[in-house]
């Protein structure tokens, strides 16, 4: 069973830059300790006959065959773009930082 302590909350709430009140580090003490046991609870399942998941939906298979195709004209595909340039096949985007 996973004790968290109260310095190990106030650490991670620095680390994410959180200014927790006395009461939100009391109550994210427990609520992380109660996380941490289920986890523990998790990994102690044999999962070892358990194939491994590659998609969340039983619809896709976890394999699946590449296949080639026709692609959209570069032309097309630049048609909408901002400062396109078709020699290049690419468009300019603005800075994000």
């Amino acid at each position: 069973m996973s004790e968290l302590t109260r310095n190990e909350v106030e650490r991670i709430a620095k680390l994410a830059h959180l200014d927790l009140t006395e009461n939100e580090k009391e109550l994210f003490v427990r609520q992380l300790a109660n996380i941490l046991n289920y986890f523990e609870e998790l990994q102690q399942l044999d999962t070892s006959g358990v194939l491994a998941t590659a998609h969340v939906h039983n619809d896709f298979g976890t394999e699946r065959e590449d296949k080639s195709g026709i692609s959209l004209p570069i032309t097309d595909a630049l048609a909408n773009a901002p400062d396109p340039d078709p020699e290049a096949g690419l468009f300019k985007v603005p800075r994000v930082i």
